[in-house]
């Protein structure tokens, strides 16, 4: 007997055996199968979708649940373009009551509106004799004030109280760590977001360590909120790069470097496990941290700038290959990725390893003679549409006529056979599958610019970059990614299918259901 069937429904499965069903069987949290296969069959129950879409559950390849909850729930100056109502924030945050020593965390920092970033000079006048850290929305930068200046090692680098890449782990290290049970609310509060989107699944893209990492025991508060029932949704976790330590390994491992116990990519259930190993080589495109090959548009020579030395970054990288690892390697500007093909082609030359399925996290900036490297290695190009969505008009000018074209593609991947793989990064911004999915076919940012429309997907890859390929890309593949038998009973349920509206509303389509393990995810049942 089944325990669930769906019916009247438009199953779209992903799966090329059988691509559009009207019934699901489920039992104990898989998938039994579609139409003539369980329509006959009894079941505990049967629950009519009124003639629903229903999808594989997406699949988000790289997030960031414990800031996105933490920023949720913290200050936030996102909405003020102006100096003074930014320090009216923090002059406000500061005032609160708080144990003795505790920082004031501000979010939704973000330079662009105001024409300059704030400094510690600005800061030190509402500090109340308070630390005060503001973080930068792309999460690759921040603003402190002199108290927290004071702290740092003598030499880290500053513009006035900013702080960019290695120099803001450097203050995010005073700070640190927040509690297991600090993060643990925090990690529920952005997953349950993630289900009213309709994903069922997520890769958090670094813990324990680098620019966002929470704690050297983050990976704890996964587990306590497994233990205790409270996760809601698939999470595979990547190790931060720089939680690899040496170790005194048999000659025969090859491991230069690794977690303690050995442990890497794998390990782990069906609701909790260890994924890639996450590394980063360059910053982001909003805080013009990217690695360039040629300067940003309208600056004197700036090409951005490395998250360390070029060769510890690539030793970095090749001793994770050699140790086992998947690689997630964060390389967003076209320079930071030759570094990483760089560094993989030697890595994969020292030791192959044919289904390493090494991925490029962002891939913001690809040159054309960059697809044909992406392809010959197997590695995958994990991207956020949403990007482009939401800063386009600002990441196009930046990068000029002659490379906006080169951002965050699409059918250049596609054509050159590589992996197409969707994703998030939250909070940086809008987390929800839908809308990047009406991006890659429109290649329209929200003020209505064209960027790169040869770049341009179908709606069927599109959602395939967040269904099948996000499985395969974490190496789900056997188990998630298409409606079929025997893989997880992990589906979302819309009002309409992506095929039948225009372009223009696939953002807008509503998720009705999210279910996990056969149930619905949202509603408990």
């Amino acid at each position: 007997m089944l325990c669930t069937r769906l019916t009247n429904a438009r199953f779209l499965t992903m799966d090329p055996r059988h691509p559009v069903a009207h019934d699901l069987g489920i039992w104990r949290g898989r998938i039994v199968g579609v139409d003539e296969a369980v329509t006959s069959l009894p079941a505990r129950r049967v629950v009519d979708l009124g003639g629903a879409t229903v999808l594989p559950g997406f699949i988000d390849s790289h997030v960031h649940l414990a800031w996105a909850g933490l920023k949720a729930g913290a200050p936030s100056v996102a909405p003020c373009e102006r100096i003074e109502d930014i320090l009216a924030v923090v002059d406000a945050a500061a005032r609160r009551p708080a144990p003795a020593g505790a920082w004031v965390e501000v979010a939704g920092y973000d330079q662009r509106a105001l024409g300059r970033h704030l400094t510690a000079a600005e800061l030190d006048r509402v500090s109340h004799g308070r630390k005060v850290f503001l973080m930068h929305d792309s999460g690759h930068a921040c603003v402190v004030n002199t108290a927290v200046l004071e702290l740092l090692p003598d030499g880290t680098p500053h513009e006035d109280g900013f702080l960019a890449e290695s120099a803001m782990t450097a203050a995010r290290r005073l700070r640190l760590p927040y509690s297991q049970e600090e993060l643990a609310d925090a990690i529920e509060k952005a997953a349950r977001a993630c289900l009213d989107e309709g994903v069922t699944a997520c890769a958090e893209a670094g813990i324990g360590g680098g620019l966002l990492g929470h704690s050297p025991v983050e990976l704890g508060a996964y587990q306590l909120l497994r233990d205790r029932g409270r996760l809601p949704l698939r999470v595979q976790l990547m190790a931060s790069g720089d939680t690899l330590r040496p170790r005194a390994a048999h000659p025969d491992d090859g491991f230069p470097r690794s977690l303690d116990l050995g442990l890497r990519t794998g390990f782990g259930d069906d609701w909790l496990s260890l994924g890639a190993l996450k590394i980063y080589t360059d910053g982001g495109m909003m805080a013009r941290t990217a690695v360039l090959t040629s300067p940003y548009e309208g600056t004197a020579g700036d090409t951005g700038r490395f998250q360390d030395e070029p060769e510890r970054i690539a030793a970095l990288i090749v001793d994770g290959h050699l140790a086992g690892w998947q690689l997630a390697v964060h390389a967003i500007g076209d320079r930071a990725a030759d570094l990483a093909l760089d560094a993989l082609e030697r890595a994969q030359r020292l030791r192959p390893r044919p289904d390493a399925r090494h991925r490029v996290e962002h891939a913001g900036l690809i040159r054309p003679d960059q697809l044909p490297r992406f392809a010959a290695l197997g590695v995958s190009a994990v991207v956020q549409p949403n990007f482009l969505r939401s800063f386009g008009d600002d990441y196009a000018t930046v990068m000029g006529e002659g490379r906006a074209d080169w951002m965050y593609r699409g059918r250049g991947f596609l054509d050159h056979g590589v992996e197409l793989v969707g994703s998030s990064d939250r909070p940086v911004t809008d987390g929800s599958p839908l809308r990047a999915i009406q991006f890659m076919v429109e290649r329209l940012s929200l003020s209505g610019r064209s960027i790169g429309p040869d770049e341009a997907v179908t709606v069927d890859e599109a959602l395939r970059a967040y269904t099948v390929a996000g499985a395969r890309a974490c190496r789900w593949e056997d188990a998630a990614g298409a409606l079929a038998a025997g893989k997880r009973a992990d589906l979302v349920v819309l009002g309409d299918d992506p095929h039948r509206v225009a372009p223009s509303r696939i953002g807008d389509i509503q998720v009705l259901a999210t279910y996990v393990d056969g149930r619905d995810a949202r509603a408990g049942t």
